[in-house]
């Protein structure tokens, strides 16, 4: 299974989501952060291997 444009796109979402999360929670937001940490690993990672 190649990977195309599309997953590179929003495994690249995903990297920013996940890096926002973990900022947000540098500066101690503790809604912020668990919300973008849970949709970049628990939606969107998936979401960029499995797309066609």
């Amino acid at each position: 299974m190649a990977f195309g444009r599309k997953n590179y796109v929003i495994l690249a979402v995903a990297a920013a989501v996940i890096l926002t999360g973990y900022l947000a929670l540098s500066r101690g937001s503790i809604t912020l952060a668990p919300i973008l940490l849970l949709t970049g690993y628990l939606v969107l990672i998936p979401w960029g291997i499995l797309a066609k």
